[in-house]
């Protein structure tokens, strides 16, 4: 389950995580009627699920009522990249001194979590990962030990800020992992851009993700603090994260997925999502993912990377084949396939016409030939 920015800032909010004011507009009335008392300048946001909307035109600075007003109706009346925009969000302006990634996601090959984090935030981090790989960085943390002060100095030091922001980094990220990600049984916590202004740290964006099988008393506590049932609408079995590349990526776990992304841009593709299907995914939820992307206008190419463990080969193999026999959309499909039942799944391929990999690097070379994007 996906949450707009201004719900994911709800729930930061609730976490005791300070997030700048905020003001939902769902009609330009409640932009006339928001104007007089604005202060200015303010950021009008629309609030869609994609990504790439700062591109799209669709995040605007009004420094005047008039500019306030007219603004947020555009934003409203937009289109981003095939999703209506829902409302606008119109924040307080930020002075920012340094834009920085933070994200906590689930990494359920290792079984544990993973606090990605960069020292260039503000645009999007498989960018960031396709030019300045350099620039990306790795903590992971057992959910039996928690977030420790090692964990937040090792963070600070990559994101370049000085001793003094080590307890503020530590606070920061204890509430991303205890008062969002654990509370609202969250799969993805991320700030784009965690901002420098001063001697704070300000989230001025929120994108969190909520697990489709999050317990009852989880998605109540949602309803009260969201005001909504974040369950109605889209429903994945799988945690899916749409990004502004042509390349479809399917992996199981989030550390293999991510590493999968960096294997394609090193090619010099570009990622169109974060699929992860996790652990022991049955064929069912393999023909959903595959589906999704084939539907995808902006996939050229699918690249689906198994390393199976409790996920059976066989499984991967039988839902990729009935995604094909279902959908009328028909792409290239590149599969990387080893593990359990991996003679099996070859087998099934095969029958199909459909070619495998072995090697990855191999796999991910294939994916960017056959998205055929110079």
């Amino acid at each position: 389950m996906r949450l707009y920015e201004y719900e994911g800032k709800l729930l930061f909010s609730s976490a005791g995580i300070k997030v700048p004011g905020q003001v939902l507009l769902r009609t330009p009335e409640d932009a006339e009627r928001a104007a007089g008392s604005a202060r200015y300048p303010v950021v009008l946001k629309a609030q869609v699920l994609v990504g790439g909307r700062g591109k799209a035109g669709g995040v605007k600075i009004a420094r005047n009522p008039d500019e306030f007003v007219r603004y947020a109706r555009e934003i409203l009346n937009m289109t981003i990249r095939g999703e209506k925009v829902a409302a606008v969000l119109a924040a307080d302006y930020v002075d920012i001194e340094r834009e920085l990634y933070l994200s906590i996601i689930v990494d359920r090959s290792a079984r544990k979590y993973l606090i990605l984090h960069s020292d260039k935030g503000g645009v999007d981090i498989e960018e960031v990962a396709r030019q300045s790989p350099e620039h990306i960085f790795r903590t992971t943390f057992d959910p039996f030990v928690g977030i420790k002060e090692y964990h937040a100095r090792e963070v600070a030091r990559n994101l370049g800020l000085g001793a003094q922001f080590t307890g503020r980094v530590l606070d920061l990220l204890r509430k991303m992992y205890e008062g969002v990600m654990l509370r609202y049984d969250a799969d993805l916590v991320e700030i784009n851009p965690l901002a420098v202004s001063g001697q704070e740290l300000i989230p001025v964006d929120a994108k969190v993700t909520i697990d489709d099988n999050a317990q009852e008393p989880v998605v109540e506590e949602l309803k009260r603090v969201l005001g909504r049932d974040p369950s109605e609408g889209e429903v994945h079995e799988f945690n899916y994260v749409k990004l502004d590349g042509y390349i479809g990526i399917i992996g199981n776990g989030a550390g293999l997925t991510m590493a999968t992304m960096d294997e394609v841009q090193r090619f010099g593709g570009k990622p169109a999502d974060f699929l992860d299907i996790g652990g022991g995914a049955e064929r069912g939820i393999v023909k959903d993912a595959t589906k999704l992307l084939l539907s995808d206008p902006d996939v050229k190419a699918i690249f689906i990377n198994i390393l199976g463990g409790i996920t059976r080969c066989d499984e991967v193999a039988s839902g990729v084949v009935e995604a094909l026999g279902e959908s009328r959309d028909k792409k290239p499909i590149v599969i990387r396939l080893v593990g359990t039942n991996e003679e099996e799944g070859r087998r099934i391929l095969e029958r199909a016409g459909i070619s495998y990999y072995t090697e990855m690097d191999e796999a991910a070379q294939a994916a960017v030939r056959a998205a055929g994007v110079a």
